[in-house]
């Protein structure tokens, strides 16, 4: 089943999902990693090109899970949830796609804060559709960019624990119609 139904995500919702959730994870960690490099380190360079990649990977993927949202159904919630965690869920819903929509914009001014476009994986470059900056400026969007990123991540822990909660505790079928159904 492609398309989701009223009771079960359908492939397209989860491989968008699970996609994103192991890029955004891993572009975490490599931010994290990039921010002790030094000039003379060899990944200095070759780490932000795979990063600024995959971040344009991320955000045309966000687009179109959300247009492909729009187009599907949503599964009903079950009737084992209460009333407070629906409404919770759904606005941390909304919250990971605000924050992942301002991750990646921050992302995009730092790297073309020098008024240079981005490489996306060597096939074609993004343009910078700003001059050049100050660099105070492009320091500023740089913090904002990582705080926004470890606000994702705590968001992102909890859902996960979320899940967990609604699996191991309250034996429900949340998790598993996000993972086999």
């Amino acid at each position: 089943m492609l398309k989701n139904t009223t009771v079960a995500f359908g492939l397209i919702s989860k491989t968008l999902h699970w996609s994103m959730a192991v890029i955004l994870v891993g572009l975490f960690a490599v931010g994290l990693y990039m921010t002790d490099l030094d000039y003379y380190d060899a990944l200095y360079h070759t780490l932000p090109w795979w990063h600024k990649s995959f971040g344009l990977l991320v955000m045309a993927l966000l687009i179109i899970r959300y247009i492909w949202k729009r187009l599907n159904p949503e599964p009903q919630a079950l009737t084992s949830h209460k009333n407070w965690e629906v409404f919770l869920a759904q606005f941390i819903q909304k919250l990971f796609y605000v924050l992942i929509l301002l991750i990646g914009l921050s992302g995009y001014f730092i790297s073309t804060a020098k008024g240079k476009g981005i490489e996306f994986f060597g096939w074609f470059e993004v343009p910078a559709i700003t001059q050049a900056i100050e660099e105070e400026r492009a320091d500023l969007v740089g913090e904002i960019h990582q705080v926004l990123a470890i606000t994702l991540i705590v968001l992102a822990v909890l859902h996960a624990a979320a899940a967990l909660k609604h699996h191991f505790i309250d034996k429900d079928e949340t998790l598993n119609r996000m993972i086999n159904k």
